[in-house]
C-alpha cells in the first residue's frame, strides 16, 4: 500500500505521514528532507542556486540514510530548499530515488509536494493536506521560536506566501492537488484531530479498493 501525502509548507503533512507509517508498519520518506539536504549542502559549499549542474550533482550524491531531520529544519535551509526544488535538474536527479522508495515491497508512506502527481501517481491512497497561510505561519513560527530562532510572525507569513507561490508556480512538478486526492483542511484542527481525520481518509480509501 502506497500512501501519498501532499500539501504546502507547514500544513502538518509530515506529522501525519509519520504517524500513518507507524500505524500501518510502513517505511516513511519525507521527500522535503531531500530538497532541504540539497539546499543545506549548497549553502555550506557556497553553491549558487542558479547553478543547476552543481545542484544536481549534490542531489545525485545524497545518502537517504544519513539525513538529519533536526539539522535541516532551520528557516534558512527551508528557503534554500524551496529554491532548489524549483530546479528541474535537481528534481530529475531525485526522481528515481523517490520512486524506488515508493515501490518497495509492502508499500510506503511518502510526503511532499508532488507525491500523488509525479512520484506515485498510481498510489491507491492520496491525501492533500492544507490549511490557511495564517494558520500554517503560526505553526511554523512556534516551531522556529521553540528552536531559539529570532523571527517574527509577519516574517514567517511572508515566507510561507513566497514558498506557496514558488511551489505552485514552478514549471517542474508544481504543487497541485491530484485529481483523485482526498482533501484534509486542518486549519481548525489540532495535531490529534488532524491525525484522526487523516486515518479516517486512509481507511475510507482502503475500503473503496
Amino acid at each position: 500500500m502506497i500512501i501519498a501525502i501532499d500539501g504546502p509548507a507547514a500544513s502538518g503533512k509530515g506529522t501525519i505521514a509519520r504517524r500513518l507509517a507507524a500505524h500501518y508498519g510502513l517505511p516513511h520518506l519525507d521527500t522535503g528532507l531531500l530538497y532541504r539536504a540539497v539546499g543545506a549542502a549548497a549553502l555550506e559549499k557556497g553553491v549558487d542556486v542558479a547553478d543547476a549542474a552543481a545542484l544536481a550533482g549534490i542531489a545525485a550524491g545524497l545518502d537517504v540514510g544519513a539525513l538529519d531531520a533536526e539539522a535541516l529544519k532551520s528557516g534558512a535551509v527551508g528557503e534554500a530548499a524551496s529554491r532548489v526544488a524549483a530546479v528541474p535538474d535537481v528534481r530529475a536527479a531525485l526522481l528515481k530515488l523517490q520512486q524506488d522508495f515508493a515501490r518497495q515491497p509492502g508499500g510506503a508512506v511518502l510526503d511532499g509536494r508532488d507525491i500523488g502527481t509525479v512520484i506515485a501517481p498510481d498510489a491507491p491512497v492520496k491525501i492533500f493536506v492544507t490549511a490557511t497561510p495564517e494558520a500554517r505561519a503560526a505553526r511554523r513560527h512556534r516551531e522556529l521560536v521553540g528552536r531559539g530562532e529570532a523571527v517574527s510572525l509577519d516574517e514567517v507569513l511572508a515566507d510561507i506566501r513566497r514558498r506557496d507561490a514558488r511551489d505552485s508556480g514552478r514549471a517542474s512538478a508544481p504543487l497541485v492537488q491530484a485529481a483523485d486526492a482526498q482533501v484534509l483542511d486542518n486549519t481548525q484542527l489540532d495535531v490529534e484531530g488532524s491525525w484522526q481525520a487523516a486515518l479516517a481518509l486512509v481507511e475510507r480509501a482502503r475500503a473503496a479498493r
